[in-house]
């Protein structure tokens, strides 16, 4: 989708940033709306933050408000719920709509749609009992990485180097809602491109100390290094950002996003999630990619809020 651009901060009205929330990842969402809310108001936009629990429609439907931007993060706010809620509110708001929302916070029928439109993604099997943990190491090998299907911010994740630690594993993931994934383990690096306005902007390659990229790699440890540029060759980069766009819109995403893959040494991106509402902490990866771009943070929460302004029916390809 093509960009709506907006030029006076008046032109946005009163401004919700709706955050913190009930999942998982209400604490790193908390962080995210504040670093929002600063950023619009210092580009002098009318911002309020609005903690979004249960019991908050009313205060956003007779608050007074022309539209929210959306920071929250996880099952409730990143999955299509919220924003079905504020469709039946009239409310504009930042980002995908509900299927995109629905799909990309749904690793299994994420991993399913990426390999119907030909992208490459590790090999799975939904695992639903410990009894089955001997017949996938037989079929995928060990190391593996389990991992809930409705959680983000590494929630829930295991990597699982001997067989006789996967029921453990697999408890672990069956806490949180959604189906047990678990993959292939794919040597490699790790990168995420953000994706605003149609446009994929340069992307993160990621190195952490930790056995994987987990949700203290993510959001607090400064062990965590990364690398914007990537490093890649420019034709290379390019021609994965194709295939970027591709997963973005595989799973009918709009707005703006981060797709995150996989690159091992056959050259071939395994691509493994898209975030709808990635993000924007001190660590975050969308912001380090604008960066890169010549945009500068509070420049990139304004370009967000502008998606604010995309036709309901143009989301998830429903025009």
């Amino acid at each position: 989708m093509s960009r709506h651009r907006v030029d006076g901060a008046q032109d946005f009205g009163r401004v919700a940033v709706l955050m913190g929330g009930e999942s998982a990842e209400r604490e790193i969402s908390l962080i995210t709306g504040e670093a929002v809310l600063a950023a619009l108001r210092r580009r002098g936009v009318s911002a309020q933050a609005v903690d979004y629990r249960a019991g908050t429609l009313p205060a956003l439907e007779h608050g007074g408000f022309d539209r929210v931007w959306l920071a929250l993060h996880g099952r409730g706010g990143e999955d299509g719920v919220v924003q079905g809620a504020l469709e039946s509110l009239r409310l504009p708001y930042t980002g995908s709509g509900v299927l995109g929302s629905a799909l990309s916070m749904d690793k299994l029928r994420s991993k399913q749609l990426f390999s119907a439109w030909g992208l490459a993604t590790p090999r799975w099997l939904v695992m639903h009992g410990p009894d089955e943990a001997a017949s996938i190491v037989k079929t995928l090998g060990l190391p593996l990485i389990v991992k809930p299907g409705a959680e983000g911010s590494s929630v829930g994740m295991t990597k699982v180097a001997e067989a006789a630690a996967l029921a453990a594993a697999w408890r672990e993931a069956a806490r949180y809602t959604g189906p047990v994934l678990v993959e292939e383990w794919v040597t490699g690096g790790e990168y995420s491109v953000g994706v605003l306005q149609g446009e994929v902007l340069p992307a993160v390659r990621i190195e952490t100390p930790h056995a994987f990229y987990d949700y203290d790699a993510k959001y607090f440890s400064d062990d965590t290094r990364y690398h914007c540029p990537c490093g890649l060759p420019a034709g290379q980069e390019a021609a994965i950002a194709g295939q970027v766009l591709t997963a973005f819109h595989a799973v009918a995403a709009s707005g703006w996003g981060r797709v995150d893959f996989l690159l091992p040494d056959d050259g071939v991106a395994r691509f493994l999630e898209v975030n709808t509402i990635p993000g924007m902490t001190s660590h975050s990866l969308v912001p380090m990619g604008a960066r890169q771009a010549g945009m500068d943070f509070d420049e990139l929460v304004w370009r967000v809020l502008e998606t604010s302004f995309d036709p309901v029916e143009a989301r998830d390809g429903r025009a």
